[in-house]
């Protein structure tokens, strides 16, 4: 899925941080949680994500992904190097456990969410308060995802408003394909 930047960056000049949406000259719009459901098929009408986000994470990620990054190298503060999360997950025996598949899986799923629905800037950490969240892998999927992934491009499209922004994190796929649904005449 190739980024339009130029439609991207179209939509941050037209959007209005006070009022969270986007000011056009057929009127104003904004994304929403029926978009999210719709575009990404992700559910926005279940258990809130929420909860402590002070933990010891070295352990956290011990516990849940089998392995303990390095402080300073791969955690830093409260969120993991998604290249080391990536690197770190050796590939699975023929016949593996089941705690190493939920800890593949647990990998995956958090690389998703730092890589693909919710990015930095830089697109390069994850916040290890998701891992938390993926703990017991049955429950998952009746968390309200749809809520954490529309508040990111929220917040992130509001930064990137400010003139001395360089890029914006979130996720722009989400933007695109709205702008794209929304605005087919583009």
């Amino acid at each position: 899925f190739k980024i339009d930047h130029h439609l991207v960056t179209a939509l941050v000049e037209r959007w209005r941080p006070e009022m969270h949406n986007f000011h056009l000259p057929v009127g104003e719009c904004t994304i929403t949680l029926e978009d999210v459901a719709l575009q990404l098929d992700i559910r926005v009408d279940s258990r809130p994500i929420n909860g402590a986000t002070y933990y010891d994470w070295e352990e956290m990620c011990e516990q849940y992904l089998g392995v303990v990054p390095p402080k300073g190298e791969a955690i830093v503060g409260s969120a993991i190097k998604l290249k080391w999360l990536q690197d770190s997950m050796s590939p699975l025996p023929a016949e593996p456990t089941q705690q190493q598949l939920e800890a593949h899986c647990r990998a995956y799923i958090l690389w998703l969410i730092g890589g693909v629905l919710m990015p930095d800037k830089m697109g390069n950490w994850v916040h290890l308060m998701y891992l938390i969240m993926l703990a017991d892998l049955d429950r998952v999927r009746w968390y309200s995802w749809g809520f954490a992934f529309l508040a990111r491009p929220y917040r992130e499209i509001c930064r990137a408003t400010d003139p001395d922004a360089k890029t914006m994190g979130g996720c722009a796929s989400l933007l695109q394909s709205w702008a794209w649904y929304r605005m087919p005449f583009i």
